[in-house]
Parts: structure tokens; C-alpha cells; sequence
């Protein structure tokens, strides 16, 4: 991937985190990134979908890139890992950012970026259900809490966005962190 075209990707990653889809221009992406103007068609040729798919793709690739770091922990290690991940979003953007892929799928009528949304969350749970059945759950365990866990963390960003404070996030993880110890310790 060219320079000019990374930083695109990676600005409209951001934008899309922290402003949403409809907050997240060619104009705004161009003026994060300091990209020249003439870039948007000749790296974007199919447009701003193009280029928003790139960005949710690029946020998928990310969380999963970073949850690899993990592999072979702990099934608590893995939630805390995760857990640490989101609300390092939170704090460091004084809970002004969220996930650029939930942003996407809640305002999207784009069938295209629909996909690279769900094709996304889907990667999530499969990498989180295999890691969580590497650290010690059940298969049918690792699986349900893969989802519990991505769903819970979405709405505790969620929330403590609108609240702009973390106690709804931290609420979450102690209840997420509570559940997974208990889950390693009943076989």
C-alpha cells in the first residue's frame, strides 16, 4: 500500500472513530492527513466506499493483530487484554473515540460497507472464540463468550462516550472479568 494511500486509510480509521460515517469526508480525511487532493480518485477510484471499506477493514485488522499478542494466554488474559485495548481507546481520546467499525454498520445503507462490517465482527468473534478455547473454555464456552465479550465492550464504549467518563466501561469489565473467572474455574 502506497504511503499517501496508508494515511488515508488510517485518518478515515480515525475519523470514523471518533466522528462517525456521516462525520467522515474526503475534505476531513484529506485535511487529518495532509494528502493532496488529487490522491482521493486516483488512490479511491470507486469513491468514498472504497475508502471507508479500507478504513473498517484496517480497524478489523488491527484488533486482531493486537489480540494475536495474546495467543496462548490465559482465557482471562485474553478478556483483560481485550478489555485493556478498549479502554485505552477511551482514555486516550478522553472518550471522544469508539470503534470505527460499529460507527460504520450503525449508519451505513451501503450493502458493500455492510459487509466489510460484518466480515469484520465475524473475524473478531472467530479469533477471540479460538484464543479463549486456547486459554482453557469449552469450545461452546469460547463461543458464547466471544460474542458476550465484543457486544458488552460495544455498549460500554457506547455509553461511556455519551456519559464521557469510563464508569460504565469499567462497570462492564469488572462484570466481564467476574464472569470469565468464574467460567475457568467451573469446568
Amino acid at each position: 500500500m502506497g504511503e499517501v494511500r496508508k494515511r488515508m486509510v488510517e485518518g478515515a480509521a480515525q475519523l470514523l472513530a471518533r466522528r462517525g460515517l456521516p462525520g467522515t469526508s474526503f475534505a476531513e480525511i484529506l485535511e487529518l492527513t495532509g494528502a493532496p487532493r488529487g490522491s482521493v480518485y486516483h488512490h479511491f477510484p470507486d469513491g468514498k466506499d472504497q475508502l471507508v471499506g479500507s478504513a473498517v477493514d484496517l480497524a478489523g485488522t488491527q484488533l486482531v493483530d493486537a489480540l494475536n499478542r495474546k495467543a496462548g494466554a490465559p482465557a482471562e488474559e485474553i478478556t483483560e487484554h481485550f478489555l485493556h485495548i478498549w479502554h485505552s481507546v477511551l482514555t486516550r481520546s478522553h472518550c471522544e473515540a469508539g470503534c470505527a467499525v460499529l460507527a460504520v454498520t450503525v449508519a451505513t445503507d451501503s450493502p458493500e460497507l455492510m459487509n466489510h462490517a460484518v466480515t469484520v465482527f465475524r473475524t473478531w468473534r472467530g479469533r477471540l472464540t479460538e484464543l479463549l478455547e486456547l486459554g482453557g473454555l469449552t469450545p461452546l464456552h469460547a463461543t458464547q463468550f466471544a460474542t458476550t465479550l465484543i457486544a458488552s465492550v460495544e455498549g460500554a464504549v457506547v455509553l461511556s462516550r455519551a456519559e464521557q467518563n469510563t464508569e460504565p466501561f469499567d462497570t462492564v469489565a469488572k462484570q466481564l472479568l467476574d464472569q470469565i473467572r468464574r467460567m475457568v474455574t467451573t469446568p
